[in-house]
């Protein structure tokens, strides 16, 4: 019954086609997105998601999250007004309806960088995005980023490289992704993510033209 009405609420959206980014913490989503937006400003909205883990030392609650409580977001969830939701390191993760409304309203291709649960909950809807992977060269490298970042305890790495491992094999299954991307060179990977966002992209700016 849920599916079903998100389905008649997404129909009824207006705005870009969305496109959903995933892969594993360390394989270049943000610094892809960043560039991405640098260069298409005015273009692409970014759905923030909401998350019940602590900031990080410089991130920004309503930029880089939604800061909520456990209690706060369980409810939410139980109303329906998230797309999806996933626990990730004891830590929950989710993608709200309005989120993407906002973004959808404004003319603007809206970013959902979402992990590979909500990837299967967002294909049981009618969003139809564009679903992009982007992934590590490999598992080696994928570890020496993470390890640079120096904001994760051993546990917490570990963790993530397992959830990585899964990734890879995630990001295979046949007709799941419309294309997956290896960031080993990060301005190879960009212009190969570009190519494939950029008919929708001259649509936002063929539309903003006419406004």
């Amino acid at each position: 019954m849920y599916v079903r009405y998100f389905s008649r609420l997404l129909s009824a959206m207006a705005g870009p086609r969305p496109v959903v980014l995933s892969g594993p913490s360390g394989a270049g989503k943000s610094t892809l997105l960043k560039k991405l937006m640098e260069e298409y400003n005015g273009v692409f909205g970014f759905s923030v998601s909401h998350t019940t883990r602590q900031p990080r030392p410089g991130e920004e609650n309503g930029k880089d999250y939604h800061y909520v409580t456990r209690e706060a977001m369980q409810m939410a969830i139980d109303n329906g007004e998230f797309i999806e939701s996933a626990v990730f390191s004891g830590n929950m993760y989710g993608t709200s309806k309005a989120a993407v409304q906002d973004v959808q309203a404004k003319n603007l291709i809206c970013i959902l960088d979402i992990d590979m649960q909500g990837v299967r909950n967002i294909k049981a809807t009618d969003l139809n995005p564009i679903y992009v992977s982007i992934q590590a060269p490999s598992m080696e490298i994928l570890e020496k980023r993470l390890r640079d970042r120096k904001t994760e305890s051993e546990e917490s790495l570990e963790k993530r490289l397992h959830a990585a491992f899964v990734d890879i094999g995630f990001s295979k299954e046949e007709g799941l992704f419309d294309v997956v991307i290896v960031n080993d060179i990060l301005e190879v990977a960009y212009e190969k993510l570009k190519v494939v966002l950029l008919e929708e992209i001259n649509q936002v700016k063929k539309t903003s033209m006419s406004l």
